[in-house]
């Protein structure tokens, strides 16, 4: 593991991670000693930060991604999950992945006219788009911001297909766009939900919405007719891998047509902020965690290999799969999602715009 700066000796409240990492792009790094505290509160409150990048569509190339486009309207996230694979890309804007990754969040405010000009280019296929690949697009600076519904509002003026995965209730307030949109059969919803526990919610996951609005929210869409999955991602041995019956009962009650899984991994910088965020919360199970990971992923923690990475192998992960194929056909999800249309999709004349 990389070198590390401790904020505080217990936690930081409302962050999943309470140390600076070491950025590994950085030539130089000041190592502290352990237990520096942050005296000045501004070093620890939110930062948005505005940037203007030139595209927003991203092309996926993973095999362990169904769809192969994303787009991401914030970079860093408030909601501090400590397991977060995306902390790592942090480092590519010169910040650390931990405390970080939480605190400095990056905006992108034109975010719907760069989508508007990708849909009007004559290359754009009208392929389904996944909100988001990386952070998620409704953590709590977009209730001010709106970016996420701007984008919602030119994918349902353009018609074309989008599908979202998010941990946060404030999808809700978009149900009029989505609602309209799956009537055509062009929106999904994959609701994010990790544990039935809030205590382990409220440690693992600290700006995340609770449970219980989580799941109203499944009830909400599904009654709307709005295809909603749910994903437990990720399972962690000894912490939540309890739960995948208890869950799947829940989620197929409130609607859900489909329960998806993956397996937690340490990839990068996020192994130094997990070990740390278990030292503080679960010291007496910490080394066991850590062992059964490793042994879900041929040892290594950081798992990078495609298919293999997601739902881990051996015994345990053996384990994980089986429950999960019981728990979708007790509960009745196993269904698959309507393939989002793209079909419909209508690109505007320069006369429309102007309007």
């Amino acid at each position: 593991m990389g070198g590390r700066i401790k904020i505080l000796p217990d936690h930081i409240k409302g962050r999943g991670s309470s140390i600076v990492t070491k950025n590994r792009f950085d030539a130089h790094h000041f190592e502290a000693d352990e237990g520096e505290r942050v005296e000045d509160q501004e070093e620890i409150r939110t930062k948005i930060i505005d940037i203007y990048p030139k595209s927003i569509v991203n092309n996926v190339t993973s095999p362990d991604v169904h769809l192969s486009w994303s787009m991401n309207p914030y970079q860093g996230c408030e909601h501090g999950c400590s397991y977060c694979y995306a902390r790592p890309t942090h480092e590519y804007w010169g910040y650390n992945g931990g405390l970080d990754f939480e605190r400095n969040v990056l905006v992108k405010r034109n975010a719907a006219e760069l989508l508007r000009e990708k849909f009007q280019t004559r290359t754009w296929n009208a392929e389904p788009i996944m909100l988001s690949g990386n952070t998620d697009c409704y953590q709590p600076i977009e209730r001010k911001l709106k970016i996420t519904r701007s984008l919602l509002e030119v994918c349902r003026d353009y018609k074309n297909p989008v599908g979202i995965i998010t941990k946060n209730h404030l999808v809700q307030r978009d149900i009029d766009i989505l609602g309209e949109m799956a009537q055509s059969n062009l929106a999904q919803l994959v609701m994010s939900i990790t544990t039935l526990d809030e205590s382990l919610r409220l440690k693992l996951e600290p700006r995340t919405s609770s449970i219980s609005n989580r799941l109203k929210t499944v009830e909400m869409f599904s009654k709307a007719g709005i295809p909603v999955s749910v994903m437990m991602g990720p399972v962690i041995p000894a912490l939540n891998s309890m739960e995948i019956m208890a869950l799947a009962e829940r989620v197929a009650g409130a609607g859900a047509i489909s329960l998806h899984y993956s397996i937690v991994r340490l990839n990068g910088c996020v192994e130094t902020v997990f070990s740390d965020w278990l030292e503080r919360h679960f010291a007496d199970r910490k080394q066991k965690v850590m062992d059964q990971i490793a042994e879900c992923h041929g040892g290594d923690v950081s798992d990078s290999r495609f298919k293999t990475r997601m739902t881990g192998e051996g015994n345990f992960a053996n384990i994980i799969s089986q429950q999960f194929k019981l728990a979708r056909k007790k509960y009745g999800l196993e269904r698959t999602p309507p393939k989002l249309n793209s079909k419909l999709f209508v690109r505007k004349n320069q006369f429309t715009l102007d309007l």
